[in-house]
C-alpha cells in the first residue's frame, strides 16, 4: 500500500477538521455584537481563516514562535527572536504566552490596536491584490503613448 496516499488522506482529514473548528469560531464572531459594525466581516473572516490555516500546519490550534517565524520568513520578513516575542505578546493582547490561537489572531486583526503582525499581513494582502491586477501581457501601445 502506498503510504503517501494515506498520508495525503490523513492530512486532508486533518485540514477539514481544522476548518470546521475555525468556521465555528468565525460564526461566533459573526454573531458577536462587538463586531456588528465591521465592514465585510464575513469575507474578512474567511480570508483570516485561510491565512491562519496556512501556518497552523499540525492543527494543534495554536501558532507557536516557530510557526510565526516561518510565516514571516515566507513573506520575506525574517525577524529576530526578540521581535518575534514582541509580536506574540501583541497578538495575545499584552500577555506573554508561547502560542496564540485563532481567537487571539481574530481579535488582533479586527481590533483597533495596530500590532506589527496585523500591519504586515494587511500590507502583504494589499500587495497580492496589486500583483493580481497586473498579470497578463502588457496593453498595446499607440503612437500617442510615446514620449
Amino acid at each position: 500500500m502506498d503510504n503517501r496516499a494515506q498520508g495525503g488522506k490523513a492530512f486532508g482529514l486533518l485540514k477539514s477538521q481544522q476548518e470546521e473548528k475555525l468556521n465555528a469560531i468565525n460564526e461566533a464572531f459573526l454573531s458577536d455584537p462587538q463586531y456588528a459594525e465591521e465592514e465585510d466581516l464575513c469575507s474578512k473572516l474567511e480570508m483570516f481563516k485561510k491565512k491562519y490555516m496556512e501556518f497552523d500546519h499540525n492543527d494543534k490550534g495554536d501558532i507557536d514562535m516557530m510557526g510565526l517565524k516561518r510565516m514571516l520568513e515566507k513573506l520575506g520578513l525574517a525577524k529576530t527572536h526578540l521581535e518575534l516575542k514582541k509580536m506574540m505578546t501583541e497578538v495575545c493582547g499584552g500577555t506573554t504566552k508561547d502560542t496564540f490561537g485563532y481567537t487571539d489572531f481574530l481579535k488582533m486583526m479586527l481590533g483597533k490596536r495596530n500590532a506589527i503582525l496585523k500591519l504586515i499581513l494587511m500590507f502583504e494582502g494589499m500587495g497580492k491584490d496589486q500583483e493580481q491586477t497586473q498579470t497578463g501581457p502588457p496593453g498595446r501601445k499607440t503612437f500617442s503613448d510615446l514620449p
